[in-house]
Formats: C-alpha cells, sequence, structure tokens
C-alpha cells in the first residue's frame, strides 16, 4: 500500500493543487485528485462537471475511472487518492466500491463531506471495505482557491 511518508503526502497533494488549479481555469469548482499506486501516478485530474456538462465528474471519479482502465480492474487495491477537497457521498462511495486503500485529503467541507464531516462513508463499520484517512495535508492551500474561487463569483 502507498502509506507515504509526510513529504510523500505534501509532493501528491501538490500535483492534485495543480489540477485544482487548472479546474478553476475552466471555470470548474478548483478541486483536483491524483490517484497513486506503489508510487506511481496512475491518473490526475481536475473537476470537469462545467467541462462536460456531467454532474458527475468530479475530480475522484474521473481519476477512478482512469486508474481502473490504467491497471486494467475496477479494484484499485494498494492505491493511495490525494483530493484537495473531501469527498462528497457519491465519490466517497466510488472510493469504497473501488476499494481504494488510503484516502488523503487537503480542505475539509463542511457541506457535503462524507469522510468525517457530515458523514463518515470510508470509515462506514457496516460497509465491507475502509480507507484509512489523513486530512488536512496543504488544507490551506486547498481552501483559499475554493475561497477565491467562490469570491470571484459572488
Amino acid at each position: 500500500m502507498d502509506g507515504g511518508t509526510a513529504n510523500d503526502h505534501e509532493h501528491y497533494m501538490q500535483l492534485a493543487l495543480r489540477e485544482a488549479v487548472l479546474a478553476g481555469k475552466r471555470g470548474d469548482t478548483p478541486v483536483g485528485a491524483v490517484l497513486v499506486h506503489n508510487g506511481v501516478v496512475v491518473a490526475a485530474h481536475g473537476n470537469e462537471r462545467e467541462l462536460r456538462k456531467d454532474p458527475t465528474a468530479h475530480a475522484e471519479m474521473l481519476v477512478i475511472r482512469e486508474a481502473s482502465v490504467a491497471l486494467g480492474g475496477w479494484r484499485l487495491l494498494g492505491s493511495t487518492l490525494y483530493v484537495t477537497l473531501e469527498p462528497c457521498a457519491m465519490c466517497a462511495g466510488a472510493l469504497v466500491l473501488a476499494r481504494v486503500a488510503r484516502l488523503v485529503f487537503g480542505a475539509r467541507d463542511a457541506k457535503a463531506g462524507a469522510a468525517g464531516s457530515v458523514m463518515d462513508l470510508v470509515r462506514h463499520p457496516a460497509l465491507n471495505h475502509r480507507l484509512e484517512v489523513t486530512e488536512g495535508v496543504l488544507a490551506g492551500e486547498a481552501g483559499r482557491l475554493l475561497v477565491d474561487f467562490f469570491g470571484r463569483r459572488r
């Protein structure tokens, strides 16, 4: 499993932040995600809901889909997903179904977070798989992207 060190977490979160910045420049909510397997970045995306006109085109969903193709199956065992914002219920459920081993996220989402803020789907005892979770990695940077993005829209 890609447990990683604090330096590893910051390195991969920086990559996710780059994806978030690109998403914001396209007019999408600036959230970015990177999936790492055996120390290799397998997939990286930012949100593309506006770009694709698809409510499911969250960064996490795009990364899971691409990684499944790249790794040749839907079970992403031993992988780590880095995402700038705590996943919503849809994305958290997909992480569980994909058997991702670890979730590392930046900013908490007090309105829709499903990895501890509003609910905790990724560690729910009734589900058949639970993720290890590390939160708060570069949370300030991730949060600032969102505050700045929505501040410009108001």
